[in-house]
């Protein structure tokens, strides 16, 4: 009899693992069918690569070494996207500036959806007095422009980057939270939850085992949505001066820093306004793509 219960479940979870096999190949299908977001994908990995292999192919010195006498040059064969007002390679600047860009919006995300997670799965799935302690705290926060709250958390902790990690994931956890918590919600009461708590299954075992993956779908989309903005955002704060310090080159900064010369010299501000803009709707697109291959209403 013991033989026979284990052949079952051994033939059970076979059958799970099939099932979910399965169920990604057709999400996988459902997305390549998306062209906007294979072209946007491809376009954020190429980024990625760039900026995070910098070192392979350009010296960092010459993003902060200054050369007056080398100062608003043109593109050239030289310096392919010219020199800033210090006679600094504009190319070297904003590869280096993609790094703090692209890797603080990385690196916020996924402390916001750790966050998020953590405390939207105990909302959700414990509800009462927990849920509604949790709840109001997120309200507080959600409730002052998250721009106006990062900058106000960076005034009062100092600049840095750093101090910029912490005041974005502050104000991207509560979006988080929410969302899982409304998921959970959905979940909890739902008949493989009851029976997994039939079998003596733990409380924590039960959100991140059990639940968790069930709602792995709507997270993702949404935290490839708010990483678009958290790039949008760090670039705000590096342009108004509260982010990364002079001379750490920042896409934001950049801009910045080139301000006064843009009649003259439009490339100082084109050039990372580009680049921006080419992240920011690359991930547009791949969460778009996401959404749709995600969605169980979309045909096969």
């Amino acid at each position: 009899m013991a033989t026979e219960n284990a052949a079952k479940e051994q033939s059970g979870a076979s059958t799970i693992k099939i099932n979910r096999s399965g169920r990604y190949k057709l999400i996988v299908k459902r997305y390549r069918r998306n062209k906007l977001a294979m072209v946007g994908m491809v376009v954020f990995l190429v980024l990625l690569i760039a900026v995070f292999a910098a070192p392979l192919y350009i010296d960092y010195s010459n993003a902060i070494t200054q050369n007056i006498v080398d100062a608003f040059q043109a593109p050239n064969s030289e310096h392919i996207f010219g020199t800033d007002q210090f006679g600094r390679d504009l190319f070297a600047r904003i590869i280096y500036g993609g790094r703090i860009s692209l890797g603080a919006g990385l690196a916020t995300v996924a402390i916001a959806f750790v966050g998020g997670v953590v405390m939207g799965g105990v909302a959700g799935y414990f509800g009462g007095k927990t849920d509604a302690i949790i709840m109001r705290v997120c309200d507080m926060l959600m409730s002052i422009p998250g721009t106006m709250l990062a900058m106000a958390i960076v005034a009062a902790l100092g600049a840095g980057l750093d101090k910029l990690l912490v005041s974005l994931a502050i104000v991207k956890i509560p979006g988080s939270a929410r969302t899982v918590r409304a998921a959970i919600m959905n979940y909890r009461n739902s008949e493989f939850t009851e029976a997994a708590r039939c079998y003596g299954t733990s409380n924590i075992r039960l959100i991140f085992k059990h639940l968790l993956p069930n709602i792995m779908g709507p997270l993702i989309v949404t935290t490839f949505m708010e990483l678009g903005t958290i790039i949008l955002c760090i670039a705000a704060m590096g342009y108004l001066g509260i982010g990364v310090q002079a001379p750490t080159p920042e896409w934001g900064s950049i801009i910045s820093e080139n301000q006064t010369n843009l009649r003259y010299y439009p490339y100082l501000g084109l050039i990372p306004g580009c680049f921006i803009m080419i992240s920011v709707l690359s991930l547009n697109f791949i969460g778009d793509g996401l959404r749709d291959a995600l969605d169980p209403k979309m045909k096969n």
